[in-house]
């Protein structure tokens, strides 16, 4: 795996960090009504693991010529993805309704793009975990403020990407909003928005790979050569 080939145990450590904190933090989402959107769920299929780790190998491939470069990328690029987890599962508990983060407009639960002041603490808290795994395998402290922010701003991302432009439908026979060209009940749905070959998985990889660019570039600014 070009993370742990290129940054070694510190990069394994941050890849276990968003590995363990994610898959703890979705086995506690809670149970949601049937009104809720119809989000792909919490098994990750081949899909999610490159949307969000595509970006991550790229930056452990880096960390072979530059071990520090390498860990900046890998850990922020990781840490906008635990965001995305820890604010989506999270923001499942909110007794409020999610809100469009671009109009404000209330949507149900589960709406790519919907943000809660829960999830949205979540989502700062799941970038912390990753980022601080970074700082301390690392011993680069500057990375905790930069790892943890990039990973925010990454989530936030995600969420108006989403909002905007990942594919929007519903289904006919249940009249129920999806995230699917087919719905869970079978029936075919009807786009009402969005590019319909962009699905979340799609605005997960722009994130992960936002991320990870932010990192690169906050990097050789902080650290300008010789």
């Amino acid at each position: 795996m070009p993370i742990l080939y290129g940054t070694g145990w510190e990069g394994g450590a941050v890849l276990a960090a968003f590995f363990v904190s994610s898959n703890l933090i979705s086995r506690i989402r809670p149970q949601q009504p049937p009104t809720v959107a119809d989000p792909k769920g919490d098994r990750r299929d081949a899909w999610q693991v490159y949307a969000n780790g595509a970006a991550a190998a790229v930056g452990g491939s880096l960390g072979i010529h530059d071990a520090a470069l390498g860990m900046w990328v890998v850990t922020s690029s990781l840490a906008a993805a635990a965001a995305d987890t820890w604010a989506t599962t999270s923001g499942g508990w909110s007794r409020v309704a999610p809100r469009l983060i671009w109009s404000g407009r209330r949507v149900v639960t589960g709406t790519s793009g919907g943000m809660t002041l829960l999830g949205t603490a979540g989502g700062a808290i799941g970038a912390l975990i990753v980022a601080a795994t970074g700082t301390l395998a690392s011993g680069q402290p500057m990375l905790l403020a930069v790892g943890t922010l990039i990973g925010f701003l990454g989530m936030v991302a995600d969420s108006t990407l989403g909002a905007l432009l990942q594919g929007r439908f519903r289904c006919a026979a249940c009249d129920m909003a999806s995230e699917w060209r087919v719905h869970r009940c079978g029936a075919p749905t009807t786009r009402e928005g969005g590019i319909a070959w962009l699905n979340n998985d799609g605005v997960n990889l722009f994130a992960t790979v936002l991320a990870a660019g932010s990192a690169w570039i906050v990097w050789y600014w902080v650290t300008p050569p010789a």
